[in-house]
């Protein structure tokens, strides 16, 4: 029986404050509150009704589900959209299409595996996969991952598009891995295959922190959360520990909440502006920052698309967006490919107005010089929309100290907060990448009948990480293996920014198994310091 929801006064200390929802503070805030910890967690943006709020409308939730506000952009390979975040109890995680895979033991040891790669600042983890293992067990579970703790559903058409070509040449096409439940599942919804997965699942199939943990937290009394709440900055007390967040309320109001414990989980772009933000004498370079390398390591992951067209009708829009994938070429293999580490190819969709704007982008929409189609081209590829079979290929890019987010002090929000600047360039590793995954595309759809092929390059980012990398050495990380500052003892980074390295899978399953972990760690740091 759920307990009545918590109210922490802003004067008292709670034990901790989380700042974000998503994949990784969404985890955190469960665990947290099933141990009996008391939470404050603040969300920037509002608490959406899958019954009454998710629409199919592609663009309406675009722009109930985003981070609208400024981001601003430089580098030659981010133009007009940096990357495609959301703002909503959930994050990214209302979002996403449910893919969940595990990481490959070897990426977790990137600089032993891959050795040196001019241009790229490559590290091993500081942990391997079987330190991680068993919280991928448990984040399998707690996400309902198809293939891993229920029966993977039957592939849709667009994945049968890819699969008829993958098997004309030999290749294997398989399922993957999904956060979604077509079956009876701890009382989960059941996908109703309405094709609508980018756009928050209506029937609670997809998980969704804004479905699961945040309930599940609620259900214990120990969590007060408050959306529309955006944090501003971290104050810290005369010994350099954090003591509380300064945030604007749903009324815009400027206050703060006191704690003895912060989790910041607001992703790869706002967790280091919050940082950045967070300057004072002491920590002069920015919050957590004494090794300079907040901000610094962003990864996107190296992606791209391939559309194709069939003469006879596809419907690759019905189903679930992210269905099968071909992981052909996941493994290392630099002699036989001509770069690092590896990419898998995974069927996406789009509705037609982003079908239209991204399938063959502008400028103001992916990278700089590109040009849109018009005319009878883009009428053409809107007249076979319903032929149409997509995919989206998904690699490990490599981290450069110079693809960073920093703070622009001269534009600034409406609570007088420094905009995030994302600066990004490909790698030469990324770029020979992303064409032989072209190639790999063409070819696949070629042998399957395709009669035209779209390379597509990449959309506004939506796998973000690094800019907080984790690591044993201070002078070149930020946070140690738990996600703890190395600087500030009471702080934790829970997202996809203490990512060192980025592999070659979707990243959220990952951010769960390391966001439980940190969970467990943080308790029993509590647990001790109540002792001592």
């Amino acid at each position: 029986m759920a307990r009545t929801a918590l109210k922490v006064p802003l004067d008292e200390a709670v034990e901790v404050v989380v700042i974000g929802t998503g994949a990784g503070g969404g985890n955190v805030i469960r665990e947290l509150c099933l141990a009996g910890v008391r939470v404050v967690a603040l969300e920037a943006g509002p608490r959406l009704d899958a019954d009454n709020d998710f629409e199919e409308d592609e663009v309406g939730m675009y722009h109930k589900l985003s981070w609208l506000d400024p981001v601003g952009v430089s580098g030659p390979d981010i133009s007009g959209s940096a990357a495609w975040i959301c703002k909503t109890v959930g994050g990214s995680t209302t979002h996403w299409a449910g893919a969940a895979l595990r990481w490959q033991p070897h990426e977790f040891k990137a600089k032993t595996t891959y050795g040196d790669v001019e241009g790229a600042d490559l590290v091993d983890w500081p942990i391997d996969y079987d330190t991680l293992a068993p919280y991928y067990d448990k984040a399998e579970k707690l996400l309902g991952v198809a293939g891993a703790v229920t029966k993977l559903p039957k592939g849709n058409t667009n994945f049968l598009a890819l699969k008829h070509g993958a098997d004309a040449l030999g290749i294997d096409a398989n399922a993957g891995n999904i956060a979604i439940t077509t079956e009876d599942y701890l009382g989960r919804g059941i996908c109703t295959q309405r094709g609508y997965c980018f756009q928050g699942c209506r029937n609670q199939a997809k998980w969704s922190s804004l479905f699961e943990a945040i309930p599940t937290a609620e259900d214990t009394g120990w969590l007060d959360l408050r959306p529309n709440c955006q944090a501003l900055s971290i104050t810290t007390d005369d010994n350099g520990r954090a003591s509380g967040v300064v945030y604007a309320d749903p009324t815009g109001r400027i206050v703060e909440q006191k704690a003895q414990y912060v989790v910041v989980a607001g992703n790869s772009i706002q967790t280091p502006r919050l940082l950045l933000n967070s300057a004072t004498p002491r920590f002069p370079d920015g919050l957590a920052n004494g090794s300079g390398a907040v901000g610094r390591y962003y990864m996107r992951h190296l992606t791209a698309s391939s559309f194709a067209k069939f003469q006879q009708p596809v419907h690759a829009y019905k189903g679930i967006t992210m269905m099968g994938m071909v992981d052909a070429w996941h493994d290392n293999r630099p002699d036989e490919r001509g770069f690092v580490g590896g990419f898998h190819l995974e069927t996406i969709f789009l509705g037609p107005a982003f079908t239209a704007v991204f399938v063959a982008p502008g400028p103001l929409t992916s990278t700089s010089g590109s040009r849109a189609l018009w005319g009878e081209q883009l009428a053409d590829l809107m007249e076979s929309y319903t032929h149409l079979a997509g995919l989206w290929i998904v690699g490990e890019d490599m981290p450069q100290a110079d693809n960073r987010v920093t703070v622009d002090p001269n534009r600034k929000d409406q609570f007088g907060m420094p905009i995030p600047v994302v600066n990004y360039a490909d790698h030469p590793n990324d770029t020979a990448m992303r064409e032989f995954a072209w190639g790999r595309s063409r070819e696949i759809y070629t042998a399957g009948g395709a009669t035209k092929v779209w390379d597509t390059p990449p959309y506004p980012a939506t796998h973000n990480m690094g800019t907080c990398r984790m690591g044993s050495d201070p002078s070149t990380s930020v946070v140690n293996e738990f996600g703890q500052a190395h600087e500030v003892p009471n702080l934790f980074i829970a997202d996809g920014s203490v990512f060192p390295t980025s592999g070659s899978e979707n990243p959220t399953l990952t951010i769960s198994a390391l966001a439980i972990r940190q969970a467990e760690y943080i308790t029993s740091v509590m647990a001790e310091e109540m002792a001592g």
